[in-house]
């Protein structure tokens, strides 16, 4: 029987200390092997190319070439999972590294060298392992970045992208349709393709759950607020829901849907033993399940898990409709391959479709 084979790693991190260190607890674990290692991006890209590594770990703040101008390239030149270690000072860098096309990210716990480092271990090298799973031509930049750079030194970190101005009134009527959505890996991409289709007209409100820290949901949603027409929030208190606004949950709590007297509400509640995720999806869906019944639209994307395979059951037994992003464009399959075990699913479209989708739902088509 042929042995299984290996995952090959390379580090890239500009800290002679942490490469050791990633490198040291990577080549602990059986089935992975360190191909490689550079102190910045032109090292680690010219390593990319030629040892060819399943999976790449990458610090952002680096000398000669920046994280974000080796993002850029790769990705045009040979798409390859990335995961960001970054500090948690650094949630806006994190959050453009992903729209750049890196898959994922953990947060070490000081932006200095430091033996904290180790704290992370399990982290990376679950998202490691994660790599052997992963649809790698579903790996691509955001329009706006899938350019590659007419030059391979300098650094790329100061460019921004126009964004749209926000347009949605606070004081918009409050949604009788929702969509809730889950995502985990690879979902803050897809989540900001589909938003930022989206016109202010949408006669919905949407509410998110996005498997990842605390702090960095807050990053997000500001994020969001700012790249899209919709208004975005993360939900830190009771707050109706309203057309054109779509509410995040937060990294550390699960959210719910509510009725009221004078419509839905979503609220922020502590997680219990139940949740096996947090946020929760499976929470989240079966709270719109009992509480807009046949107008809610659950929407499954690219994760690791079956988080929302519950709840998906829950929509669609309440008249609900179900619908799970194709595996032509999800990164990952586990989320959405779990929803569709369930016989619940009535369409599976590709990411760049579901915009329209949601758009027809709210407007009752």
């Amino acid at each position: 029987m042929d042995e299984p084979r290996q995952i090959k790693v390379l580090v890239i991190d500009d800290s002679a200390y942490n490469r050791r260190a990633v490198s040291g607890f990577l080549e602990e674990v059986d089935g992975v092997e360190v191909v490689g290692k550079a102190s910045d991006g032109q090292e680690g890209l010219q390593l990319a190319l030629t040892e060819q590594p399943d999976v790449i770990t990458l610090d952002l703040e680096m000398p000669r070439m920046d994280g974000f101008s080796f993002l850029r390239l790769l990705m045009a030149r040979r798409p390859t999972p990335v995961i960001v270690i970054s500090s948690h000072a650094e949630k806006e860098n994190v959050f453009r590294a992903l729209e750049l096309g890196a898959l994922d990210f953990v947060a070490k716990p000081t932006k200095r060298i430091s033996p904290q480092i180790q704290d992370i271990r399990e982290q990376v090298v679950r998202k490691v392992l994660l790599a052997k799973n992963l649809k790698r031509e579903a790996l691509k930049p955001l329009p706006q970045y899938a350019k590659e750079p007419e030059q391979e030194g300098g650094r790329f970190s100061t460019i921004r992208v126009a964004l749209p101005r926000q347009i949605v009134p606070e004081e918009q009527p409050q949604a009788s349709r929702v969509v809730v959505m889950a995502a985990s890996t690879g979902g803050p991409a897809a989540i900001t393709r589909v938003l930022t289709s989206l016109s202010s007209e949408l006669e919905s409100s949407i509410i998110i759950a996005q498997h990842m820290p605390p702090r960095f949901t807050t990053t997000f949603a500001e994020r969001l607020d700012r790249q899209c027409a919709l208004r975005v929030v993360e939900v830190s208190r009771p707050m109706p829901v309203r057309n054109g606004w779509v509410f995040l949950a937060p990294g550390d709590r699960c959210v719910e849907l509510v009725p009221g007297t004078s419509g839905m509400s979503v609220r922020p509640v502590a997680p219990d033993q139940s949740d096996r995720y947090i946020p929760s999806a499976d929470r989240l869906f079966t709270s719109a399940a009992i509480c807009a019944r046949k107008e809610a639209l659950a929407i499954v994307l690219t994760g690791m898990g079956d988080d929302g395979k519950a709840g998906v059951q829950a929509i669609s037994e309440s008249g609900g409709l179900v619908v799970v992003e194709s595996e032509e464009t999800a990164v990952v399959g586990g989320m959405p391959h779990s929803a569709i075990a369930t016989g619940t699913v009535a369409r599976v479209e590709r990411l760049e479709r579901l915009a329209d989708l949601i758009q027809a739902f709210s407007k009752g088509y």
